[in-house]
């Protein structure tokens, strides 16, 4: 309480008394004890509502031990398990749990992980992924801006996510507890397999092999690949104490339309310990004819080259660059993109006009917007020569194909000439344009459906930057190749559109979690967030039928399945007002990457800790963690000072004394007949 507000206290019961004085006893006649019972309830009343009106702060200092957390993460997967370590986990748990010194000094939270984290309940070593990688940022969340220790106790081997080396900070120090046997065993492996997930009809296409070995001799092996029960390509490897990885190419004829299921096996005459790892499949979709894409500009811009990478991203897109005068056949594509249209492309368009191929628009600072008006009715363009800026504002309605939001908010603007759009009314938009992050109502990215041709338009140059946006954000350039792949088959095709759509993958490894996506769309081609979807899904193999429900989730229905056992499967997608169906297939591979280990990774826990000023150990050495852990001085427990600030006002009882003050002068007063 601040010297001023005590000031204002003593001036108010110096008030208080001054006016009970003067109401109940400067001029009366006689002074009883009834008047001075009625001044001095007086004075109460007139010192309690000052007292509430000047409001004055009480601070209480109390003293609370702050201790460091410690969080404790456990490795749940199978590779546990595999690597019979399921004791020493719980030995290890055991030891933190009863150290009375660690119980005495930290804050104990423990946690379970393998593709997700969960706190604590039961290890039953199963988890079919481990992603070490999102534990930083789970410690980020739940300890921001302390110092907290991190106990890892894993075999350090992940099989999702980013490098997990380099995801904590340092100011999170790991001390990695190993799992397993680190002794070197003998052991063939097939680490990865690179195989472009398309290939073509009587075409050879490459297939690279990541091999590797663990041992010290020099051994012979054999890789053969067989695909439907005969060997399709066979050859020696050999490997010693400093050769102890190889990368293999090979390549295999398509002479088989449709998914080709292959398995490469790496063996040799020794005794292996886990075998489980030498064998790896893979699945190529044979296909017998590719959609063509003309790329044409009379500019040279790195659009071209960000289109062409990302739309080649699938191998059943072939992509050519050309300039206006250079193309005398239209008729050889499927779909043609118009980069910044100028006079020179007036040909392209006459010939379109009747091929009706479907078309991509692109405009940006070369563009002659009034060719534009004049071979399309689409659009009407009032431009004029500045330049603008347009940010990307994602469009939730949009119902042309299934497309997610992929923080376009956080994609670089586009440039373009400034001015007005007038669209027909009729299109479909997918972004909006933003002008320092102002909503218009011109499009970005539209698209217009006239018979059986589609017509798309992106207002904007620069879309490279895009691409390099979802890189820095993803460590991926999937999201934007997904979105571009999209919208090429969107306009190659030209059939009738679907009023219930479907989004899935043809093939999964056992273990992974199967996610399906449905939109479901009216009459009007609208959203329907009151559709009833249900999906059947049959196992071709034990002709086992299992229905399931789709739940709504941000413009789209999904379905989620988790620990389905390999094999081929088929579903039916069925909304239930309308009847509509859709149907599709995916094959669930014989894989689980959990069982391709026989050593923890300990060198790259070991670097883990040296970049977060950690240490290793070993179960048997976790005392001595604990006794280094209780002994560092950085995480002793804090003494903190806590102020407590409570204004009068809060008090409740001080209302209650003022409202029995009032009630009781006013009882006398009419007791005694003075009212």
């Amino acid at each position: 309480m601040t010297s001023g507000t005590l000031l204002l206290l003593s001036l108010a019961f110096i008030i208080a008394a001054c006016l009970s004085y003067y109401q109940y006893l400067y001029k009366a006649n006689e002074r009883t004890l009834k008047y001075f019972l009625l001044a001095f309830l007086r004075f109460l009343s007139w010192c309690l509502a000052f007292v509430l009106l000047i409001n004055p702060v009480f601070s209480t200092k109390k003293y609370e031990i702050e201790k460091t957390p410690l969080p404790v993460f456990l490795d749940n997967s199978e590779s546990v398990a595999d690597l019979k370590a399921e004791n020493e986990v719980e030995n290890v748990l055991k030891a933190i749990q009863e150290d009375h010194d660690i119980k005495e000094n930290f804050d104990i939270h423990v946690f379970q992980f393998d593709q997700k984290i969960t706190s604590f309940k039961t290890l039953d070593f199963k988890g079919k992924q481990t992603q070490i990688e999102r534990l930083s940022e789970e410690v980020k969340q739940l300890f921001r801006n302390r110092k907290a220790p991190v106990i890892l106790v894993t075999d350090g081997n992940q099989t999702y996510g980013n490098d997990y080396v380099y995801s904590f900070t340092e100011n999170t120090p790991v001390y990695p507890v190993v799992l397993g046997d680190t002794a070197t065993v003998l052991d063939l492996k097939i680490d990865k397999i690179n195989v472009n997930p398309y290939a073509f009809h009587k075409n050879k296409f490459p297939v690279e092999l990541f091999l590797s070995y663990n041992g010290s001799r020099r051994i012979e092996s054999s890789l053969q690949i067989m695909n439907r029960g005969s060997v399709v390509a066979k050859q020696s490897v050999y490997f010693d104490s400093k050769h102890q990885s190889q990368v293999v190419q090979v390549y295999l004829e398509a002479n088989v339309i449709g998914n080709q299921k292959y398995t490469a096996t790496l063996s040799s005459s020794l005794v292996e310990k886990n075998k489980k790892n030498n064998s790896k499949p893979f699945v190529v979709d044979v296909i017998d004819q590719r959609t063509e894409i003309a790329i044409i500009s009379e500019i040279n811009h790195p659009d071209l080259g960000a289109l062409k990478r990302s739309i080649e991203k699938n191998q059943e897109r072939k992509v050519t660059l050309l300039t206006p005068d250079k193309i005398s056949d239209l008729s050889q594509y499927n779909v043609v993109i118009l980069y910044q249209p100028t006079p020179k492309f007036r040909f392209i368009f006459d010939a379109n006009a009747k091929l009706k191929l479907g078309t991509w628009i692109i405009t940006g600072k070369n563009t002659d917007f009034d060719f534009l008006n004049s071979v399309q009715h689409d659009f009407v363009f009032r431009m004029n020569n500045q330049t603008e800026s347009y940010s990307p504002d994602f469009n939730p309605v949009f119902n042309a194909f299934l497309q997610e939001d992929i923080h376009f908010n956080n994609f670089p603007p586009l440039e373009n000439k400034f001015g007005a759009i007038r669209s027909s009314g009729t299109e479909n938009t997918l972004l909006f344009a933003k002008v320092r992050n102002i909503e218009t109502t011109n499009p970005l990215l539209a698209f217009k459906e006239e018979g059986n041709q589609r017509r798309g338009y992106l207002f904007g140059e620069n879309i490279w930057k895009w691409r390099m946006e979802s890189y820095l954000s993803q460590k991926s350039f999937k999201d934007f190749d997904l979105l571009t792949d999209k919208i090429i088959q969107y306009l190659a095709t030209n059939s009738d559109r679907k009023t219930l759509l479907i989004d899935y993958q043809r093939f999964y490894n056992s273990g992974e979690t199967i996610g399906i996506t449905a939109q479901f769309f009216n009459k009007n081609y609208e959203f329907d967030e009151n559709a009833e979807l249900s999906i059947s899904l049959k196992n071709k193999e034990t002709n086992q039928v299992k229905n399931y429900n789709f739940m709504k989730a941000n413009r789209a229905f999904k379905v989620n399945f988790a620990n389905l056992s390999a094999g081929n499967y088929s579903f039916i997608v069925t909304e239930k007002k309308s009847k509509t169906k859709e149907s599709g297939s995916f094959e669930v591979l014989d894989f689980n990457i959990e069982k391709q280990f026989v050593n923890p990774d300990f060198k790259r826990l070991k670097l883990l800790a040296q970049n977060t000023n950690g240490k290793v150990f070993f179960p048997n050495e976790i005392k001595d963690l604990l006794q280094f852990l209780s002994q560092n001085k950085e995480y002793l427990p804090v003494q903190k000072e806590v102020v407590i600030k409570e204004p009068l006002i809060e008090w409740k009882w001080l209302l209650l004394l003022l409202t029995l003050c009032l009630a009781t002068e006013w009882f006398v007063r009419k007791y005694n007949g003075l009212l």
